[in-house]
């Protein structure tokens, strides 16, 4: 037993009153707090107002509770709305989803893109939320952080060298398992790191959402690999091949993929292709010359006046191809 992490960390730091406070809250406040000022040098960096950062701050925050809050029970405990919807808005709060979290940030971001102020300084849905990505994968590795300061959340039974031993764990045995929320706390830094350094390099050429679509790969990609590691919420996902987590992880990453799809295949990008296709069959009456030299010449002539009327139409046909597929990018760049 030795050679494993022996964890009996009290989840509460001390109390005021009969308030207590724990680390989990303290780290999840400490999220936020940090990517404010993330948020500040972003904005300030990208000439956009800063009095806009309060709004965000507070939209984002209300956004992730109610959406965390909500989507647990919508996805975990639906009887609940039933049994004892007081409960549910009710402290101690205990209970939140990651998904219904994301779930909230976007619906929040999105009313928040349709204020004056965010319309007039070119906030709009997909720049606001690749922003975002960034401080919000700095706050997920804090939460998850404080979840392992809260002993919950934990991965299977295992033998490997890193494994905890929970000893505050009284609902599964208290062996050796795998850490998994350093597992995704390790993974929402690295990738806040990833996007740090992205957006401050490429902020100025990449197209929006592309953040955005890298997050939700990244973020829900990873969880579903990492459900393997753990043990299920709640006793219904034990008869699933795939928990719940997996589950509500495949739309999120079918959307960043489709995300990136949109900003990398651009219909301007498909015409080289179609310029070779089309000049392969430029001259196919060439291939069925007659054997006289005499006719032969007097049609290869032909054929080159032929070859060149229809060159001219061809580039004439891919110019106005590629300013109409310009014009649609344009406006579909104006739109996001």
């Amino acid at each position: 037993m030795l050679q494993y992490i022996i964890w009996d960390v009290d989840p509460e730091i001390f109390r005021i009153g009969s308030w207590p406070v724990r680390w989990y809250g303290l780290l999840f406040a400490a999220g936020f707090l940090i990517g404010v000022q993330i948020m500040i040098h972003i904005f300030r960096t990208e000439k956009k107002p800063l009095s806009d950062t309060d709004s965000l701050l507070i939209t984002v925050v209300i956004s992730t509770i109610l959406g965390a809050r909500l989507g647990h029970f919508l996805f975990y405990e639906p009887y609940m709305f039933i049994q004892d919807p007081l409960y549910i808005i009710t402290p101690p709060f205990n209970g939140l989803a990651s998904h219904g979290g994301i779930l909230g940030i976007i619906i929040g971001l999105w009313l928040y893109s349709h204020r004056r102020s965010s319309q007039t300084s070119g906030q709009t849905f997909l720049w606001v939320s690749d922003r975002i990505c960034i401080v919000g994968a700095l706050a997920g590795a804090f939460i998850r952080f404080g979840n392992l300061m809260n002993s919950e959340i934990f991965g299977k039974p295992t033998d490997v060298p890193w494994a905890f031993i929970f000893l505050r764990d009284h609902e599964f045995s208290q062996v050796p398992r795998h850490p998994t929320q350093l597992y995704e706390s390790l993974s929402y830094l690295l990738l806040f790191m990833g996007l740090f350094w992205y957006w401050k390099n490429y902020r100025n050429q990449a197209a929006s959402g592309t953040m955005l679509g890298i997050s939700l790969i990244w973020v829900f990609g990873l969880r579903f690999v990492w459900e393997f590691f753990k043990e299920n919420q709640v006793t219904f996902e034990d008869s699933m091949s795939l928990n719940m987590g997996q589950l509500l992880s495949i739309p999120a990453i079918l959307f960043g993929l489709i995300l990136l799809l949109r900003n990398f295949i651009r219909p301007a990008s498909l015409i080289p292709v179609a310029l070779v296709v089309q000049s392969s069959s430029l001259c196919y009456q060439c291939d069925y010359q007659a054997a006289s030299p005499a006719y032969n010449k007097a049609y290869s002539s032909k054929c080159y006046d032929l070859i060149t009327d229809k060159r001219l139409l061809k580039i004439r046909h891919f110019q106005d191809h590629t300013s109409s597929a310009r014009k649609s990018a344009s406006q579909l760049s104006s739109f996001t």
